[in-house]
């Protein structure tokens, strides 16, 4: 099976906003972690991706779950979701 290519920043943020769009709680909960503090949400972020890798989750989640922690890219999330 040939491997997924890494996406980009830009295409990572697209991917998951175009899932948010398709549902309301994963965009509930997107909204609540990218409203977090910074140190917090990256804390967070470390016990989900611990988690995740414990039960193989695949390479472009952690990918997601790690690009969560910058406040670049929760923010931009966070910008295009608006509020509740």
């Amino acid at each position: 099976m040939t491997p997924l290519p890494r996406l980009g920043q830009d295409e990572l943020v697209d991917a998951v906003l175009a899932i948010a769009e398709r549902d309301p709680s994963i965009a509930r909960v997107l909204r609540e972690i990218c409203g977090l503090d910074g140190a917090v949400r990256a804390s967070a972020l470390d016990l989900v991706g611990v988690h995740l890798r414990i039960h193989s989750a695949a390479g472009d989640v952690l990918d997601c779950v790690a690009a969560l922690k910058r406040d670049d890219v929760a923010r931009r999330i966070a910008e295009r979701l608006g509020p509740a």
